[in-house]
């Protein structure tokens, strides 16, 4: 698949050009015949003889960048300044902060934010420790947990270079769902530490978001937390993914008439997404699976079967195929791909059922390429923003925490999770829905409340959830004058 330009590779180039001639069109011409697009000129200051000019470029890559910028060097009478990467710029410094909602203007005020009158508010969570949520941000607040063993598509790269990512995450949340959510990068991949490690500053909490975390290491660790914890523990890397895929497979169904116990769905990927999505999809009435790994198709005679691939073999692949992935797609009506770029080609979604649905979510190369795999595939979704039908997991985590601590939920569930799911896919009304708009925009006004409303209900209906929260406003049974 060729790479394109993207705002994520792109950069701003200063130039010093002469104030007469021809000199900014051989800018543009330089940059489109190098595979770049202009997306900004902007003239930053002029004089008698000569304009200084900051051009912003798309580009497909970082190598791609700097052949951009080598060939405008060859242009004559421009002088380069300084050439500044867009993405790393808005990263300098970090991208999020904690500011105080309330001013300090005075002694008085500090007197009552702080010492000595923050002891009384002391005292009353002392007595009550449930009040901590009232009085606290812990009413509000998510740690983003890693250890920097899985991150995007980059691998074990460690909790420092982990931190990006979850300053990201903790900026959507905020944007998204106005939850407040702190970053918490281990400098460990001891499963005992991170389970220790997370219990000891789950107090200061509302809810634990895991993130990035290897498998199946993943799946203790949440499974232990959740066990320990009277907070809801998510690893979004399986259930935000997980969500999202069944939305949007509910709405290509709907789109191609086929009912979800029904179809044949092929899995490529059997990690920590690939086993959440195909447990999520079992929970919602898929009866036909098969899963296939970097070995092949998962079938309970295969011999390195770890605790994980067995509960594979076990609940799916009723016919008990054999053999490669390209085998096992053959005729099914589904592709569901959360593993590596390419590992299907034109030929095997043609060799697909009539009105196929394809699911390449790897990131940023998809297992088939998008633009072939809609020659013959009724519906094509990826993960990325260039394309159609981006699955993202933005469209979910953000509503999903906001109805849990909406809910004071202890925990969160499969129901939860089905709930978040039909919510997210209703947004996409039927007088809309169709091959191309399957799945929302993550920037959809009504996603983050319309899937936090279902999945507070949900936490009622299951039990998990406390007495509701007072407003921010309310006094409660605290002490006022007079009282």
């Amino acid at each position: 698949m060729t790479a394109v330009p993207s705002v994520s590779n792109s950069i701003t180039v200063r130039l010093e050009v002469p104030a007469r001639g021809n000199a900014v069109s051989q800018i543009t011409t330089s940059v489109e015949s190098s595979g770049g697009t202009v997306t900004g000129l902007d003239v930053t200051s002029s004089g008698l003889e000569a304009l200084r000019i900051d051009v912003t470029i798309a580009a497909a890559s970082v190598a791609h960048a700097e052949e951009i910028v080598e060939k405008l060097r060859t242009i004559e009478g421009i002088s380069i300044g300084k050439v500044s990467d867009r993405t790393f710029l808005m990263h300098l410094g970090g991208k999020i902060e904690m500011s105080s909602k309330l001013p300090i203007r005075n002694r008085d005020d500090l007197s009552m934010i702080y010492t000595p009158g923050v002891a009384r508010v002391c005292m009353a969570i002392a007595e009550n420790p449930d009040d901590a949520r009232r009085l606290t941000i812990k009413r509000n607040s998510v740690a983003v947990v890693t250890d920097g063993s899985a991150v995007l598509g980059l691998g074990n790269i460690g909790p420092k270079a982990a931190l990006p990512v979850m300053e990201g995450k903790a900026a959507l949340f905020k944007r998204f769902a106005g939850i407040d959510a702190w970053p918490i990068c281990l400098d460990t991949q001891d499963t005992d530490e991170i389970v220790a490690i997370v219990k000891a500053i789950a107090p200061g909490f509302a809810g634990i978001n895991l993130e990035d975390i290897s498998a199946p290491r993943c799946f203790e660790i949440e499974a232990r937390l959740r066990e320990a914890l009277d907070i809801p523990v998510f690893h979004d890397d399986q259930h935000g993914t997980a969500i999202v895929v069944l939305a949007a497979l509910m709405n290509a169904l709907q789109v191609v008439g086929k009912h979800i116990g029904d179809v044949r769905v092929v899995m490529s990927g059997a990690g920590a997404a690939g086993t959440a999505i195909l447990k999520l999809l079992m929970a919602a009435g898929v009866q036909h699976a098969t899963v296939a790994d970097v070995k092949g198709v998962v079938h309970l005679g295969r011999d390195d079967l770890n605790e994980s691939l067995r509960w594979i073999a076990e609940n799916t692949n009723r016919s008990n195929r054999t053999g490669s992935l390209k085998e096992a797609v053959r005729g099914a009506d589904v592709f569901i791909g959360v593993s590596a770029p390419n590992v299907l080609d034109g030929e095997d979604i043609a060799a697909m059922a009539e009105d196929a649905i394809v699911f390449a979510l790897a990131n940023p190369d998809p297992e088939v390429d998008p633009a072939v795999a809609r020659q013959t595939a009724a519906v094509v979704a990826t993960g990325r923003s260039d394309f159609p039908n981006q699955i993202n997991n933005v469209l979910v985590f953000p509503g999903v925490f906001r109805g849990l601590l909406d809910a004071q939920s202890r925990t969160v569930n499969t129901e939860m999770m089905l709930a978040a799911s039909r919510a997210l896919a209703a947004t996409v009304g039927a007088e809309e829905r169709n091959a191309n708009y399957i799945i929302p925009s993550v920037f959809h006004a009504d996603v983050a409340k319309t899937v936090a409303a279902a999945v507070r209900e949900a936490a009622v209906a299951a039990g998990t959830a406390q007495a509701p929260t007072t407003s921010p406003g309310d006094t409660g049974s605290f002490p006022v004058i007079g009282g």
